[in-house]
C-alpha cells in the first residue's frame, strides 16, 4: 500500500493525492503537518529530514519533495502513466519543465498572496506584500494565458498531463474566493482551462474544498 503523509489542505499534498486518483492506485493518507504534528518525530525525520510534507513510503521506497513523488508514482505505473507522463523524451521533458518552473518561479511568486490571505488573521495581513505577490503571480499566469490562447485544451496540448495537475493545484489558490483582492487581472484562457480541470474527480475530491 502507498502511504502518503500530509494534511489535506496543503497544495503540495494535493499534487500526489490528485495524481493517485487519476492513476487509480490505492493509497493511505496519514495526517501530518501543522496542527497534526508528526513531522518532528524521529520516525518522520528519518523518512523526511526536512520535516515538511508530503512524504511517501511504498514497497521499500521512501521519498520527499512533492514533484519527485509525482514522478515516481507515474514511473511506478509504467508506460506513459495513462497519458499523464509521456514516455517519449521530448514530451516528458516538456511536462517536467512546468514542474520545475512551479518550484523555481510560480510558487515563490504567489507565496505572500496565499499566506497573507489564508494563513494570516485579517488584522495582521501585510497588504503591501499581497499587492506585490499579485503582480508577481500575474506575470507567471500571463505565460500560461499566452500558451493556452492557441486553443489547446491543456498545458501540453490536447491531452491532460502531470503538468496540469501540478499547475492546477496552484491555480486553485489564484482563482479561489479565499484570496481575491481588488485589481487582480483576468485571464480568460487560463480560467477556461481551470474550469476544465476542475471537473475532474480527483480535483473535486482533494483540491476543490475550502483552503482554510
Amino acid at each position: 500500500m502507498i502511504q502518503l503523509y500530509g494534511r489535506a489542505n496543503s497544495v503540495n499534498v494535493w499534487k500526489p493525492l490528485w495524481l493517485l486518483e487519476e492513476l487509480g492506485q490505492p493509497y493511505e493518507r496519514l495526517e501530518a503537518g501543522m496542527e497534526h504534528g508528526v513531522v518532528d518525530t524521529p520516525d518522520y525525520r528519518a523518512l523526511n529530514p526536512t520535516g515538511r510534507i508530503p512524504a511517501l513510503r511504498h514497497d521499500g521506497v521512501e521519498l520527499w519533495e512533492s514533484n519527485s513523488i509525482c514522478r515516481y508514482l507515474c514511473m511506478m505505473v509504467g508506460g506513459d502513466a495513462r497519458g499523464l507522463y509521456p514516455e517519449q523524451a521530448g514530451a516528458r521533458a516538456s511536462v517536467d519543465r512546468w514542474l520545475d518552473w512551479q518550484l523555481s518561479t510560480l510558487s515563490p511568486a504567489e507565496r505572500d498572496l496565499f499566506w497573507n490571505m489564508v494563513r494570516t488573521p485579517e488584522a495582521k495581513r501585510d497588504m503591501k506584500a499581497v499587492k506585490a505577490a499579485v503582480a508577481h503571480s500575474a506575470i507567471c499566469w500571463a505565460i500560461l494565458e499566452a500558451r493556452l490562447s492557441d486553443g489547446r485544451r491543456f498545458i501540453e496540448g490536447a491531452s491532460f498531463t502531470l503538468a496540469d495537475i501540478v499547475l492546477g493545484c496552484f491555480a486553485r489558490r489564484w482563482f479561489g474566493a479565499e484570496v481575491q483582492v481588488p485589481d487582480m487581472p483576468e485571464f480568460p484562457h487560463l480560467a477556461a482551462w481551470y474550469a476544465r480541470i476542475g471537473e475532474r474527480p480527483g480535483f473535486q475530491k482533494w483540491v476543490a474544498p475550502p483552503l482554510f
